[in-house]
């Protein structure tokens, strides 16, 4: 058997109705799986993932993308202060301009669970932001 990090790799068997294997086969092919295992890992580590986030570790990783008007009102201004008001949770950011009017702002996040949701309900519920989503991450120590 082969060793990986984390121990030695486990083989067993998974039982699935032929209708739903058969669209699983489908979607994993679609995004470029070349087998099963690996997109089965794949959404085993998602679920990690979730329940890391949902019991709260201290300690979470996220990225917070906003795409915003840049000239609306004081809209900068009041997210520059968030974001200077919570700088210890932000590794790092990315501004970018996507046309003349609006512009993509992905944050790096790193800290409490709980924390890092409350930053990211107030720049996403900020007047001015037309579209925002948090995705939550993992530093990849537990999985």
């Amino acid at each position: 058997m082969k060793k990986t990090e984390s121990g030695e790799i486990i083989r067993f068997g998974v039982s699935m109705d032929e209708v739903l294997l058969s669209k699983f086969d489908e979607l994993i092919t679609s995004r470029g799986y070349t087998n099963r295992s690996e997109a089965i890992r794949d959404l085993v580590r998602a679920e990690l993932v979730k329940e890391s986030w949902a019991k709260g570790k201290t300690s979470q990783v996220a990225l917070l993308g906003l795409v915003y008007r840049h000239e609306h009102g004081d809209l900068m201004h009041r997210l520059m202060h968030l974001q200077h008001e919570h700088a210890q949770l932000i590794i790092s950011n990315l501004h970018v301009h996507l046309d003349s009017d609006n512009c993509l702002e992905v944050l790096i996040l790193k800290g409490p669970t709980e924390t890092i949701e409350h930053l990211a309900e107030q720049l996403l519920s900020t007047k001015g932001v037309k579209f925002g989503q948090l995705m939550r991450a993992t530093t990849g120590k537990e999985i």
